[in-house]
């Protein structure tokens, strides 16, 4: 995408699309009070769990969490990117994305219309071909040597490009279009001196299809001698190596029942692995694992395992997919490395050990961190204190690069404890911020309550994000700004989306922070059950905004007191303390607010 499709597009799409309509087609929904319910889309389950919201727009599930608007509902159902489903709901809606923000989005979709045809069509010629040509035997001898019946390779439409240069060409219309698209699609290599000739000859063919289940490209492997002895379809307006994964379109119902994706490294794996009814397994194309084949993994699966060559070769692959993993180790999300005997790859050990022998070993695979720890003390002295500190410079890039949460603090105390280095606020600074040194509770002020839970915050954005039209109960909390909670800077972003428009659904206020790290959270608080009868709202928010106002000037009177402990306060600085205190008695208790359970 070449440009960023505008705010008020998304806005004004989001009201034109019916969410019960557009999920109802894909998972029948039944009328339950104000709401729609159906078994859960996302896991199993026999009684329905999974709620849409006709008002606000918005889907839950109170079974497995998931919870979202129609664009998050189409990326994690139809495993669309983005933009994907922005066009589909606006084709839905019968609208056109701006041109401005999709030119080359427009154009590549012309040609994907294009392209995608005679693709599936040269799919078919391969097929035939491994039936029917007189070498064709040669293939299927291949196939049998390597294990695999009849019934895997039909499943994975396994087929033979016969070695002839213009057998494709020839089947499927000589002439100049046909060339043209083939040419397009990666199938045919123009010749100097004019015309075409196949790109791929004498070899057995896997087709590629991508994660909406489309063939876009093809993998060959050679059967006689001859390098290279494996090739990839090349770049085109439909394949992408780095985007694409073989096998993940047939793998992804095995993986979300496993909650584990196998990764290995060639497509010949894939298919002997499911010769054995290990299904969950993909493989990457002739590429480095790339940071968008880690994200089309995890939205189906929280577990991903490498499997590599126990050789040098194998370890050097694995380090490059360590890299990457760390950037979008975040949300519970697991990795694993599984390194093979020497000179075996998962072809060769499910034959010679069996099925049980390879889900053991992947049961027993090294998680990340070990894997990550044990490679850095082999480039160390551990007994020195230069090798100590060594390993902490070795360390701090990759550990720097993990998101802010409880693996990369974790991991952060983990070099701590290896390397004898135990402070927790130098080490956290080091690696950007990961451990933060906790400090001494500081005692209450005599005649003093404790200040407010920070879940008022949440609280309060949660009665805001589902009935947006009582923002007009909420005039007291000008200062939020100043706040330096991220909370409380999300709840002021959010007062001022709704008073600029109040009219705002619950689907459209979520989708303005679609692109921050709060996004997944406002999510969860959007669906948060209140347990407040609908003539309660307003006083349950009028009690929650006082909370939170209370919660405010508690802080700013903190700040001011810790100020005047260190030095001494100005006039304008002694005033500011003398208004919040007075403040502070002005503001009546209010009821207890429920306790956070988002």
């Amino acid at each position: 995408m070449s440009g960023k499709i505008p705010q008020y597009f998304i806005d004004d799409l989001l009201s034109r699309i019916d969410i019960v309509e557009v999920i109802d087609q894909r998972t029948p929904l039944k009328k339950a009070g104000k709401d729609y319910k159906a078994c859960c889309p996302f896991h199993d389950e026999r009684t329905p769990s999974f709620t849409v919201s006709q008002v606000k727009q918005f889907y839950h599930c109170f079974g497995c969490g998931a919870g979202g608007n129609i664009i998050s509902f189409l990326m994690n159902y139809d495993h669309m990117e983005f933009p994907e489903a922005i066009e589909e709901l606006a084709r839905i809606a019968g609208v056109e994305v701006p041109e401005e923000a999709l030119p080359t989005a427009t154009r590549n979709r012309q040609q994907t219309d294009d392209l995608l045809p005679i693709i599936e069509r040269a799919s078919r010629y391969f097929q035939t071909q491994l039936r029917q040509h007189a070498n064709g035997r040669d293939a299927i001898d291949y196939l049998k040597n390597r294990g695999l019946s009849g019934e895997i390779a039909k499943r994975f439409e396994i087929g033979f490009a016969p070695d002839i240069w213009s057998g494709l060409l020839d089947t499927l219309g000589n002439d100049p279009e046909t060339g043209r698209l083939l040419e397009k699609a990666g199938l045919l290599i123009r010749r100097d001196t004019g015309g075409f000739y196949d790109r791929f000859r004498g070899r057995i063919m896997f087709p590629i299809r991508d994660h909406r289940g489309r063939i876009v490209g093809f993998g060959g492997r050679i059967i006689a001698d001859g390098e290279p002895k494996y090739m990839n379809s090349p770049e085109t307006p439909v394949f992408h190596k780095g985007s694409e994964l073989y096998g993940l379109y047939a793998a992804r119902d095995a993986i979300i029942d496993a909650d584990t994706s196998i990764v290995v490294e060639g497509y010949m794996d894939v298919v002997a692995l499911a010769q054995h009814g290990i299904d969950n397994v993909v493989a990457a194309l002739g590429t480095a694992t790339t940071t968008r084949h880690l994200q089309r993994l995890f939205r189906v699966a929280s577990h991903v395992v490498f499997c590599f060559d126990g050789d040098r070769a194998g370890r050097e692959a694995a380090l490059k997919a360590l890299e990457i993993c760390l950037t979008e180790m975040h949300g519970g999300r697991q990795v694993s490395f599984l390194f093979l005997p020497e000179g075996l790859d998962p072809d060769d050990f499910v034959r010679a050990e069996g099925a049980d022998a390879f889900h053991r070993a992947v049961t027993e695979a090294e998680p990340l961190d070990e894997f990550l720890f044990s490679h850095l003390r082999n480039r160390t002295d551990l007994k020195r204190r230069d090798g100590r500190a060594r390993l902490i410079e070795l360390a701090r890039p990759l550990i720097v690069t993990i998101p802010p949460g409880p693996y990369k603090e974790m991991l952060t105390r983990r070099l701590g404890e290896i390397s004898g280095l135990d402070d927790d606020h130098y080490l956290g600074n080091l690696v950007g911020g990961a451990t933060q040194q906790r400090p001494t509770p500081r005692p209450a002020r005599p005649g003093t309550a404790p200040p407010e839970s920070p879940s008022s915050y949440a609280h309060l954005i949660s009665l805001l994000l589902q009935h947006p039209r009582l923002i007009h109960l909420i005039n007291n909390l000008d200062d939020l700004e100043i706040q330096t909670q991220p909370a409380a800077q999300i709840l002021a972003s959010l007062i001022d989306l709704l008073r600029e428009d109040d009219q705002k659904t619950t689907a459209t206020l979520v989708e303005r922070f679609r692109d921050t790290p709060h996004h997944a959270r406002l999510e969860k608080l959007a669906s948060w059950n209140h347990q407040v009868a609908d003539g309660q709202l307003e006083e349950t928010v009028l009690q929650t905004a006082n909370s939170v106002r209370r919660l405010m000037v508690e802080n700013a009177i903190d700040r001011l007191l810790e100020t005047a402990a260190t030095g001494s306060l100005n006039d304008d600085e002694k005033a500011e303390l003398n208004r919040y205190m007075r403040l502070k008695h002005e503001l009546q208790p209010e009821a207890e607010i429920p306790p956070e359970t988002a």
